[in-house]
């Protein structure tokens, strides 16, 4: 009795051997191979619909198959627009069917193999086994088609009792394990077939890739020679049970199941081996595709344009009618044809967007969009989202996104393609932190992130580019009070405190012991000098639970104006903002007096310790200092009363420098992982700053 030879090979390692065409595909035999194959270009033929009837034949035809579809029809047999090729390969199909009739009575043996393929021999290696296998299923249909009528047709009774159809199904379940072995084996060389024609089509259209195929390519056709062998031995299956009386001819029916386990062992390492060849070929295909896409993008970029609806087309959109970008308001999609001619601001980011930084720019987006006729306002915003894995989730959240943003978006994180994306990350540094990359009407790439000085400055930054960036800090003179605080986003009371000329203190950090302190002796040095001061809390860049406790702390006792979180987060943006776009249009990074104080005010906030900036009016420059320094000056403020004179806060300064601490141990810690520069001044001695890597989970 034959075993599930499927089921006793499903114990067999899976592992693919690198040599999966061992010594019995010796030179010898690959070279009698290749001998029979005479080709004549007049019989190239698509086999893919020839292909598709023989999967429905195996799929119809033996019901209870492992794979068979429960159906007695498919649209696909009947919906077939080739009968001029089937015309054609009709007596060649029969042909083969009558060779193998004749040969596959001593088991799928090499000489049968060899001999179709002779027979074949003016046809591609893909028809060659498509023909065979379409030669088998013509056989296998008929016996399937028999054993189905018998019963109820008068000429399907006559053929049935010729073909022994009443005798093998009433030994159905002695059978049964021969027919699921046939067609798994019939199903797996369809599938390799497969393989076949899609490598040989890669092959045909990657003609300069020749080198990728020169392996592959030989292998396929002794694959053909597989194939062909196996369905000889399945055409050798149906003949031995046709003949088999009982449980007569067991020593046909163990060499023929030898031959057959061998086989199908023999196809699945096939099978294995060209899928595994194959993707290595389709990825190799996309790498060098990446990069030509990739190159011809920087070549779009370096050339100049009329206007930048072709450099758009190649980040966005490159096939034409399209409508790539969305509209939140209108909710429907929309062309590139829209910002034709105009300053197109490309916001990249991953779908993490920080509200701190983004309100700013909404803000300003609203007010150009208020007044659309002014020269300052004339641009527009894309956001382009980079999302390589988009799970359902991700999608989800993407749309979330864009429904609720102002300005344009792409429609589909896909349509960002990966030459693209890659070009993102070369050669404009994205690595997830949001950029703001600035387009001009030529399609030129004139800032690759405005963000920081967008943010700064808003509309009156147009047209966004590095010289205008470089030209609005030459018109900062000084360290003042105006230019670390918006006032207009953080603390609008602040531009009434300038005109009543009162003394203005920042503070920050996160020591409530020192915080108290330092309250208690600016409430007694004010008395003292008998002048007005207003104080403004800051916190932390990261505020959390010890903020919240000193802001309760502060309104209850002092009642103060308080900033909220989300104001003092956006204080924090704000100066990191100020840090980037100074440290970008600086012309000397050690001698620039305003990125110092910057730096300075950063460095106060990483080291987590108290800090304080004094002004008054608009045009004097702040003086800024260190926790520890400031409260040893104010308490001592007596000693130093006489020379305040007219001038207190040169007074003040005068004496933080003379108690500078004569060491320090300063760090600046910048967010995020774009933009960050190699070299960091420090403000205290001049020297550069030691570089770490810092990795933080705060929870507090």
């Amino acid at each position: 009795m034959a075993k599930n030879l499927q089921s006793a090979l499903s114990t067999l390692s899976v592992r693919v051997d690198k040599n999966v065409f061992p010594s019995s595909d010796d030179d010898a035999m690959k070279k009698k191979i290749f001998t029979t194959h005479s080709p004549d270009h007049g019989t190239n033929i698509d086999v893919l619909p020839l292909l598709q009837i023989i999967k429905d034949i195996m799929n119809i035809a033996y019901p209870e198959g492992p794979q068979a579809k429960k159906t007695t029809t498919t649209e696909s047999v009947l919906n077939y627009d080739s009968s001029e090729m089937f015309e054609v390969l009709a007596p060649k199909i029969n042909k083969v069917a009558c060779e193998i009739s004749c040969k596959c009575t001593g088991g799928g043996d090499k000489d049968a193999a060899i001999g179709i393929l002779k027979t074949l021999s003016n046809y591609g290696w893909d028809a060659k086994a498509a023909i065979t296998l379409a030669a088998f299923a013509v056989n296998y249909g008929e016996f399937w088609l028999v054993a189905q009528l018998y019963k109820i047709n008068p000429l399907a009774n006559s053929l049935g009792l010729l073909k022994q159809v009443p005798n093998i199904l009433g030994q159905y379940e002695s059978h049964k394990p021969w027919f699921d072995d046939v067609t798994n084996l019939v199903q797996t060389t369809l599938e390799v077939t497969h393989i076949i024609i899609e490598l040989q089509k890669l092959s045909e259209r990657y003609i300069s890739l020749n080198a990728l195929f020169m392996t592959i390519v030989p292998q396929t056709k002794v694959a053909v020679y597989w194939i062909i062998r196996s369905i000889v031995a399945c055409a050798s299956v149906l003949t031995t049970l046709i003949g088999m009386v009982d449980e007569h001819l067991t020593a046909t029916t163990e060499a023929l199941e030898s031959e057959l386990s061998s086989l199908i062992f023999k196809i699945n390492n096939i099978h294995r081996y060209l899928t595994q060849e194959k993707d290595r070929c389709i990825q190799r295909i996309r790498e060098i595709e990446l990069i030509e896409a990739y190159q011809k993008l920087i070549d779009i970029m370096n050339t100049t344009h009329l206007d930048n609806i072709k450099p758009l087309q190649h980040l966005i959109s490159l096939k034409e009618g399209q409508t790539p970008l969305y509209q939140s308001s209108t909710k429907i999609r929309v062309s590139i044809e829209i910002l034709r001619k105009k300053t197109v601001l490309l916001l990249i980011s991953d779908l993490y967007l920080p509200s701190e930084g983004f309100w700013v720019l909404e803000k300003i987006y609203k007010e150009a969009k208020q007044n659309p006729t002014k020269p300052e306002n004339q641009y527009e915003v894309v956001w382009l989202p980079v999302v390589p894995d988009l799970t359902e989730d991700k999608k989800n959240k993407f749309e979330g996104i864009r429904n609720n943003m102002p300005w344009y978006s792409l429609f589909h994180p896909s349509l960002l393609h990966p030459a693209v994306i890659m070009f993102i990350k070369e050669k404009w540094h994205f690595n997830c932190k949001p950029l703001l990359v600035v387009m001009d009407p030529q399609g030129r790439i004139v800032n690759t992130n405005a963000l920081h000085m967008l943010s700064l400055w808003g509309s009156g930054a147009f047209p966004f580019t590095s010289q205008k960036e470089e030209a609005l800090w030459r018109d900062q003179k000084t360290w003042r009070v105006e230019l670390l605080v918006d006032v207009n986003c953080i603390e609008p009371k602040i531009s009434d405190w300038i005109a009543k000329g009162k003394y203005i203190c920042l503070y920050g950090g996160d020591d409530i012991n020192w915080i108290q302190r330092f309250r208690t002796a600016v409430q007694a040095f004010v008395k003292q000098a008998g002048i007005e001061l207003e104080m403004l809390y800051v916190g932390k860049s990261n505020p959390g639970n010890k903020v919240v406790t000193i802001n309760n702390d502060i309104i209850q006792k002092h009642g103060d104006v308080l900033l909220d979180l989300a104001r003092i987060r956006a204080f924090w943006v704000r100066l990191e903002n100020m840090f980037h776009s100074k440290f970008q249009s600086a012309k000397s990074r050690i001698d620039d007096q305003l990125l110092k104080e910057i730096n300075a005010m950063l460095t106060y906030d990483g080291n987590g310790k108290g800090w304080a900036v004094i002004s008054r009016g608009s045009n004097d420059w702040m003086n800024r200092v260190d926790g520890d320094t400031i409260l040893k000056c104010l308490i001592n403020y007596g000693q130093w009363k006489e020379k305040a004179g007219k001038d207190l806060l040169r007074a003040l300064n005068d004496q933080l420098k003379a108690n500078k601490p004569p060491h320090h141990c300063n760090r600046v810690i910048l967010p995020g992982t774009t933009g960050v520069p190699e070299i960091v001044i420090c403000a205290d001695c001049g020297k550069s700053m030691e570089k770490y890597i810092l990795y933080r989970c705060c929870t507090d």
